[in-house]
């Protein structure tokens, strides 16, 4: 897909950086679409039905937490790659992103050359997840379906974030192989995607709550396999 075909939405409540980014992302040859908070970020999320939500986590209104939790819930934006905007060192804020469903984050102060480095490496997964072929697996009681991004597991449907979809899809297309940190984050998040090192152990936490914890076994020092 061409960049003039990727739509990318930045909400943040200070007008510099929406200036400042806008203007970045746009010189690149984005189509950029702009919301001041995060009630306006969620209207123009389904408006416009982006590829790629830059969202800032403190706004007012509704914060991003929260904005980003009802765009996953949103029909026609399963797809869609949130990365948050954190300042240095919020851990929680971070935590808090992944948790409510965010790809990834970016921090501030943001530098131009990092701010486009990171978000061609996620445009990349866009089209990588656009050109996926049908595909539904069956693992023991797990129904995986990759074209809808649906799980369904002993007969019930089980909404999961994009990066724990993918995470899972990862694990269970290998039963009882042990897939290695690097492999992982290469696979789901990309090898030009800098994330932090408890990334994978916060979504697999997730995981566990969702599918069960007997099914995710730890190789300490190496990674994760899916067990059935």
């Amino acid at each position: 897909m061409k960049k003039k075909d990727m739509r990318i939405l930045l909400v943040d409540d200070e007008p510099d950086i929406l200036e400042i980014v806008s203007y970045n992302l746009s010189s690149e040859g984005y189509e950029v679409h702009t919301a001041k908070n995060g009630a306006e970020g969620v209207a123009k999320a389904k408006k416009k039905k982006p590829h790629l939500i830059i969202l800032d986590v403190m706004m007012p209104e509704m914060d991003g937490i929260e904005a980003c939790e009802l765009i996953r819930r949103t029909p026609g934006l399963e797809n869609t790659v949130i990365t948050f905007l954190t300042a240095r060192g919020e851990d929680y804020s971070q935590m808090a992103g992944f948790d409510a469903g965010a790809d990834d984050y970016i921090t501030k102060p943001i530098k131009p050359k990092v701010l486009m480095s990171k978000v061609k490496a996620l445009l990349r997964r866009v089209g990588t997840a656009e050109e996926a072929v049908e595909d539904i697996t069956t693992v023991g009681d797990l129904t995986i379906d990759r074209e809808e991004y649906k799980i369904i597991n002993k007969g019930t449907e089980i909404v999961l974030p994009r990066k724990e979809f993918e995470l899972l899809a990862l694990l269970t297309s290998k039963p009882n192989k042990v897939f290695k940190r690097e492999v992982i984050l290469d696979k789901v998040w990309g090898n030009e995607v800098v994330v932090g090192g408890r990334t994978i152990d916060v979504h697999i936490r997730k995981l566990r709550e969702k599918i069960g914890e007997e099914h995710f076994k730890t190789v300490k020092g190496v990674g994760y396999k899916f067990v059935l």
